[in-house]
């Protein structure tokens, strides 16, 4: 059985994977989703990491690290004993890279707008946050999604390089939704065999895949727990 810590992304809400921690602890997995102080603006990636590791439990870890989470995850793994990163539609950052830089470096644009012409939506559509993220996702996490608090995001952690000269030297898997609209699956195909020299997994759903997709995200997860 494994210790899992779930790392949201921007926005930093547990609530995220509310779906997901009762699957892993049903198999009689430890599973806790990590609140991070993403309204705070004083806070980034040193206080993001501080609150990873204030939320885990002890023993060793499984560190699931979701879109954003990719920048901050990582800078546990000299503080905890982490037997595995697992990321899930995640940015892989570089040394000195910013969350900001990370967008242009990798052209998320035009992968975003090659995917919305293959699926056949209009690639210049104004922004609709429920359409990107909740488009696979049932009606009832929707409509809990819209009646909670929006997800807020601070600023500073988007413009802090990531202070690490390497990804640490942990196993590490990369799992990728296919309907994902925010970070395409042929992005993700290309950018983290470059950056973290593995391939990437393929898992139904879109970006949100933890709302969307939480047996099948499940069953991966637990394919090899550390």
């Amino acid at each position: 059985m494994a210790n899992f810590v779930l790392v949201p992304g921007a926005g930093g809400q547990a609530w995220y994977w509310h779906r997901v921690v009762p699957l892993l602890q049903e198999r009689g997995h430890t599973a806790v989703a990590v609140e991070l102080p993403a309204t705070d603006e004083e806070a980034g990636l040193a206080e993001y990491a501080d609150a990873i590791v204030a939320a885990s439990p002890s023993g060793e870890v499984v560190v699931v690290a979701q879109s954003m989470a990719g920048f901050s995850a990582p800078l546990v793994a000299d503080r905890l004993p982490v037997t595995q990163f697992v990321l899930v539609n995640a940015m892989t950052p570089i040394p000195g890279e910013t969350a900001g830089q990370w967008w242009e470096a990798v052209d998320q644009e035009g992968a975003a707008r090659a995917f919305a012409l293959a699926e056949g939506r209009d690639p210049d559509a104004p922004f609709d946050p429920w359409e990107m993220f909740f488009h696979d996702a049932p009606a009832d996490v929707t409509a809990a999604a819209q009646a909670g608090p929006p997800p807020e995001q601070a600023d500073r952690p988007f413009g802090e390089p990531w202070p690490l000269a390497a990804w640490p030297d942990v196993p590490t898997r990369f799992l990728a939704g296919r309907l994902d609209r925010l970070f395409p699956l042929a992005l993700q195909q290309k950018v983290v065999p470059d950056r973290l020299g593995i391939e990437v997994e393929e898992v139904p759903g879109g970006h949100l895949v933890a709302l969307s997709q939480p047996e099948a995200l499940v069953e991966r997860l637990v394919v090899s727990p550390g």
